[in-house]
């Protein structure tokens, strides 16, 4: 309370209403597999992911859609078509945990001069920043190439030495570092730079680089130094641990520059006697077998720290030997079911399983946290127009398609409204065709199917989650009950540590009252009145004296969600014509 201690008038903020609940968002997805490149979402130093908003962006960060090499073979690069179908589906907002092969190896240039020659701390090379065997087209073994173009600038010796320290310039054959004792290629001419005039010309030497993978130019920079004294050093820039966010996960090289190396000797490795060179990257590999069951646990626990992810996906993972699509789903499952998770994994089938296939795998779990979909969905291949080897066809599994239309749904309707009887986008058809008969088996285990349907194109026929609990049969009872407790657990923090009684209580029931009153008005809960669809109780009623002793509030919330209606009805009779009813 303010003290009063000298006449005055005291004019103070005061606040007159409840505080408010905003709905948290619930269509934020995130993916975990493999990439052709990009940082690495587990290990000792994990990196966190990235929120994309366009495949665009997945593109700059983790390669294209071109496929992986696992043990030497082409394998389909799953996580990108994921990515791909979420924004095409209608998904927004992604994250992507990338995982590595196991053994997966990094591309290089090898030594740039003279291994033979050269010691070995005056070594220059280019490596691949992350481990990934993708390979150009049309360009067998190489992975990323890297054009390097010595930038000049005609000066004068005054407005050089206005530049930064460690800026490299040339007279005649001989460079000079401003700022520094001149390090020219012959000691005895450093007398030749002092000689000279404030007026006479010389050239400031600088190096630009341009990277490429299989999507084309990924990055590009300029005006680098050859000496550590400068800003912009080349070693630094392009180094392991660069200053800049962006360049650590956009730049796919690093510059390897042993530490013993002069500034006209990095020179002389990146270009010898020309201005202009291309260096290929090559032996990058995407590993021989899978991540391992630990990689993609590890990458789920790195996820819990993002909280505005609310769908969670592997996409791929179920087509890797046994056991470890069953242990991914575990692990998805588990991550799911956290603490103030609020999140629902999103599983898929193996691919060309059969329908007693599908029911084996249900039978094997059981959560409220996530749902299953069956079968694979078949897309054109959009490699085939540069690779005639490759199939006309691709068949992918469901959850890249499947969490985009669960976003899609969120942003059109409303998380309370079940992601089913709409459209798969980009889907020309089903790896197997489901017959009605053969869904009247699958559904009530809680398979949900993805069906071509006559005249209505290929839609999620199914919204069940993979539960044998019938109060969370449905996806979207699911799914609205995690926007309700995520929303009122981050709009009642203010609560914590305040004063234990009638004040707080009622603070805290109009609060909530006003948020789902608002959800009824929205049409997402049942009842013609506010009474009909929620209630909520904060009071002497819910808390015990013990309660209040050990500074516990408890809040009880009643809410009538409302459920799908999954088969629908008519019954139909004849009736006499002379009938009165």
């Amino acid at each position: 309370m303010p003290e009063y201690l000298a006449p005055a008038v005291y004019v103070e903020e005061t606040s007159f209403r409840s505080k408010s609940i905003e709905g948290v968002g619930t269509s934020t997805a995130a993916f975990v597999g493999m990439t052709a490149r990009g940082p690495v979402t587990a290990g000792t130093n994990p990196a966190k992911p990235v929120l994309l908003t366009s495949f665009t962006d997945f593109e700059r960060l983790y390669g294209g859609l071109d496929d992986l090499r696992i043990s030497g073979s082409a394998a389909t690069n799953h996580i990108a078509h994921a990515a791909f179908a979420f924004f095409n589906n209608g998904g927004g907002r992604l994250y992507v945990a990338r995982l590595e092969g196991a053994n997966a190896a990094n591309s290089n240039t090898g030594v740039l001069n003279d291994p033979a020659t050269v010691a070995v701390g005056k070594q220059v090379r280019f490596e691949s920043r992350f481990a990934g065997g993708t390979e150009i087209a049309g360009e067998a073994g190489i992975n990323l190439t890297v054009q390097l173009v010595q930038e000049e600038l005609a000066t004068t010796k005054e407005l050089a030495e206005r530049q930064s320290p460690g800026t490299m310039v040339q007279v005649g054959t001989d460079y000079y570092i401003i700022g520094t004792t001149p390090m020219v290629t012959s000691a005895a001419n450093a007398a030749a730079y002092n000689a000279l005039e404030d007026t006479d010309p010389l050239t400031i030497i600088s190096l630009g680089i341009v990277v490429s993978d299989s999507t084309g130019v990924v990055y590009e920079s300029g005006g680098l130094a050859f000496h550590p004294l400068h800003p912009r050093y080349a070693g630094t820039v392009l180094g392991a641990n660069p200053p800049k966010a962006n360049d650590a996960l956009y730049n796919p090289v690093v510059l390897n520059i042993g530490n013993t190396a002069f500034a006209h000797e990095i020179r002389a490795a990146l270009f010898g006697a020309t201005r202009g060179r291309t260096v290929n990257l090559t032996g990058g590999s995407d590993g021989n077998g899978p991540p391992s069951t630990t990689d993609y646990e590890n990458a789920l626990n790195t996820l819990l720290g993002l909280e505005d992810i609310s769908i969670i996906a592997a996409p791929g993972s179920s087509s890797f030997a046994a056991p470890l699509p069953a242990a991914v789903n575990q692990a998805l499952i588990s991550s799911a079911q956290q603490r103030r998770s609020y999140r629902i994994a999103v599983l898929d089938t193996p691919p060309d399983l059969d329908i007693q296939g599908a029911r084996d795998l249900k039978s094997g779990i059981d959560s409220t946290y996530a749902a299953l979909y069956y079968p694979w969905v078949t897309v054109a291949n959009p490699l085939a127009g540069t690779n005639p080897l490759a199939p006309s066809e691709l068949s992918l599994p469901p959850s890249g398609f499947v969490t985009g239309i669960y976003a899609r749904n969120d942003i059109q309707r409303g998380v309370y409204k079940a992601p089913a009887n709409e459209t798969v986008s980009g889907a020309l058809g089903l790896e197997r065709s489901i017959r009605f008969g053969e869904q009247e088996v699958l559904n009530p285990l809680g398979v949900n199917c993805i069906r071509a349907l006559p005249n209505r194109g290929i839609r999620v026929w199914g919204a069940r989650t993979i539960s044998s609990d019938p109060e969370w049969k449905y996806v979207n009872i699911r799914r609205y009950f995690l926007y309700l407790e995520a929303s009122i657990d981050r709009g009642t923090q203010w609560a914590v540590f305040e004063p234990n009684g009638e004040r707080l209580w009622a603070n805290v029931r109009t609060t909530i009252e006003d948020f789902l009153y608002n959800e009824w008005v929205n049409g997402a809960l049942l009842g013609g009145s506010p009474k009909e669809a929620y209630f909520v109780q904060c009071d002497r009623s819910t808390m015990t004296q013990n309660d209040l002793d050990n500074g516990r509030l408890v809040c009880l919330i009643g809410v009538a969600a409302l459920k799908p209606a999954e088969f629908v009805i008519f019954r139909i009779g004849q009736k006499t014509a002379d009938s009165r009813d």
